[in-house]
């Protein structure tokens, strides 16, 4: 919409089969990040942007609200940190409740107290990617399907890429936007004449999840108080009302999406800490997804990192790493912010 000739080099046969295909689906408020970050800010005003968009575009949709429980006095504490940093962040309308108030809400929850996210929701991330690729193509962009960027070089009269498909063939462009998800930093690497130290270390964090075979009791999303690593083993819904499980946190060498039936317990367990009903093995074995995480097990969560020209040096070229959660919610945010560095 800028007046540039642009082109999506997608490396699969298909749109949309990478990391935001295999998420929780979930539209997020901002409780969880750091004031004044990255996914702070973008969270919430992406939010504010993707709720318009999918309202202008009929993607379906839903505001159903989350509650974040903590499962005895202990955890209230955490609760009570969250929305001191929610406020921070400019998220206002978290209500905080006790036992009997969740019971009013969810009949089969059980918990201490717990937080009630009214703007938290869902989305077919599915429909929201083919309105973007709908929006593009209509701009008169195009989405090039099995086009794989094997490397590249900066040079002072632009970014060359060498792609391969059906053919290896290059291009120069004026500006280049890396958001290879998972390997965003192995095509930054690719590229010479760029400084390679600039680039953050990446570490794979599996998640599997479960859906529940039968009807699902909850309205609500529900979450357990946040663990390292992740926001604890947390029940979302779909759009048709059907329950999924997880994700739990794995940290692996390799991006893999086997779920293994075993785990079935384990997710069982955790699940029985807010939802003693939930039935003998009504679990069955769903997907996984995997997280580019950029700090390693045990160290404090990594914001965004959006690297422009100030950064690297390189006119023309962003460079998207560790978008993972709330990165389907803060897509369109993202967008606008990278359009300011180009």
């Amino acid at each position: 919409m800028r007046g540039y000739e642009t082109l999506v080099l997608e490396s699969a046969a298909v749109i949309g089969s990478g990391v935001s295909a295999r998420s929780s689906e979930v539209i997020h408020a901002g409780i969880y990040y750091a004031n004044d970050s990255l996914k702070a800010r973008l969270c919430v005003r992406g939010r504010e942007l993707l709720y318009a968009y999918c309202r202008e575009r009929a993607i379906a949709h839903r505001a159903c609200g989350k509650l974040i429980v903590a499962a005895d006095a202990a955890q209230s504490a955490s609760l009570a940190a969250l929305l001191e940093r929610a406020a921070r962040n400019g998220v206002s309308n978290l209500r905080s409740l006790g036992a009997a108030d969740v019971a009013a809400l969810e009949p089969e929850l059980r918990c201490h107290a717990a937080l009630h996210s009214p703007s938290t929701g869902i989305v077919d991330s599915h429909g929201l990617m083919l309105a973007l690729q709908a929006d593009l193509e209509s701009a008169g962009g195009v989405v090039v399907l099995s086009c794989t960027v094997i490397g590249g070089r900066c040079a002072t009269d632009g970014i060359h890429l060498m792609v391969g498909g059906a053919s290896m063939q290059e291009l120069k462009a004026r500006v280049v936007v890396n958001a290879a998800g998972l390997g965003a930093q192995a095509l930054a690497r690719s590229l010479t004449n760029f400084p390679h130290d600039t680039v953050p270390a990446l570490h794979f964090a599996k998640g599997r999840y479960f859906v529940l075979s039968g009807r699902s009791p909850f309205t609500h999303l529900v979450y357990p108080v946040p663990e390292p690593g992740g926001l604890g083993i947390h029940l979302t819904l779909d759009l048709a009302g059907r329950a999924r499980f997880g994700p739990d946190v794995a940290w692996v060498e390799q991006p893999d999406y086997d779920v293994d039936a075993r785990l079935a317990d384990s997710f069982s367990t955790a699940i029985r800490r807010y939802w003693p009903g939930l039935p003998d093995r009504a679990l069955l074995p769903g997907y996984a997804g995997v997280r580019p995480k950029l700090a390693l097990p045990g160290a404090p969560p990594a914001d965004f990192a959006i690297h422009g020209p100030r950064v690297h040096g390189i006119e023309g070229l962003v460079n998207l790493y560790g978008i993972e959660s709330p990165g389907l919610t803060s897509a369109l945010a993202i967008a606008e912010f990278v359009n300011t560095l180009v």
